[in-house]
């Protein structure tokens, strides 16, 4: 499982290239693509192309099993990124270990974890949710399903259906919640714009230019639910804080309390923030 270039040719990775020329086949999903990484050092591949993609993918899982039991080396590759996440190759994957087969893999782009790195988001956790579906109501209630998830949501979308999704995330997460719009990653307009959910169809409209090209967009995990006792953490922190910074306040608040410091911590921070 070989990770190509999301969009800057220079990042295909020296292992990355050895594997794919030295493998007997090249699954790729689209075998131009593909040909295009070699075509810009001047190469050729040593290997077939074998054309692998999401109307094929099951019948072609069966070859390439077949091809690996006779030795073949095999590098399956989609368009751009790491195989199998939200592109062809899980099936594939799937039968290779089913039949007792070992997979690698070559890690290299990603760009769910592209737009994180430059996001400036420090989530607890974040869930990949991939695409969203393409109709209004199938969409508004995939994001209600991952709506009270404590965790940033990271998903992929493309430029005609890019203004109706951002719309959706704010009817249904809510206008406050900040939003991570990253677009064109490590190609030549490669931009990476932060803003409330409420701001952000307002300034995709503004210009027709930041409706182009591939997006990922990171939404913020949401604020948290104040608990029972945070009422009484919150007494003791404003007292705190008038005399001692927020580090100091948190931990005496956490011995006072019994609740975690960085919850103590968190808590310390937004109140100074007010």
């Amino acid at each position: 499982m070989v990770a190509t270039p999301i969009g800057n040719l220079g990042d295909l990775s020296p292992r990355a290239r050895s594997t794919l020329e030295g493998a007997d086949w090249i699954a790729a999903e689209d075998t131009r693509v593909t040909r295009k990484l070699f075509a810009a050092d001047g190469n050729a591949p040593r290997g077939r192309m074998l054309p692998l993609h999401a109307h094929n993918e099951h019948a072609q899982a069966e070859r390439i099993v077949e091809l690996l039991r006779g030795g073949a080396i095999v590098a399956l590759v989609s368009d751009a990124g790491t195989p199998a996440i939200s592109d062809p190759g899980a099936v594939v994957v799937r039968a290779a270990r089913a039949a007792g087969l070992p997979v690698f893999a070559v890690p290299g782009p990603n760009a769910a974890i592209a737009a994180l790195s430059v996001s400036g988001l420090q989530p607890h956790a974040f869930l990949f949710c991939g695409f969203l579906p393409a109709t209004g109501e199938r969409r508004r209630t995939a994001i209600e399903s991952v709506r009270r998830v404590p965790a940033a949501l990271v998903f992929y979308e493309s430029p005609h259906r890019i203004v109706d999704s951002v719309a959706d995330l704010c009817t249904v997460l809510g206008g406050e919640r900040t939003v991570v719009l990253a677009r064109e990653l490590t190609k030549l307009f490669e931009s990476v714009h932060q803003c409330p959910l409420a701001d952000a169809v307002a300034w995709l409209e503004g210009d027709a230019d930041r409706r182009r090209g591939e997006f990922v967009l990171l939404v913020d995990e949401p604020a948290e639910a104040p608990a029972p006792e945070d009422a009484q953490v919150e007494r003791v922190l404003v007292e705190l804080l008038a005399e001692l910074p927020a580090s100091r306040a948190a931990h005496v608040a956490s011995r006072l309390c019994g609740v975690p410091r960085d919850q103590a911590y968190r808590l310390a921070l937004a109140l100074k923030s007010r």
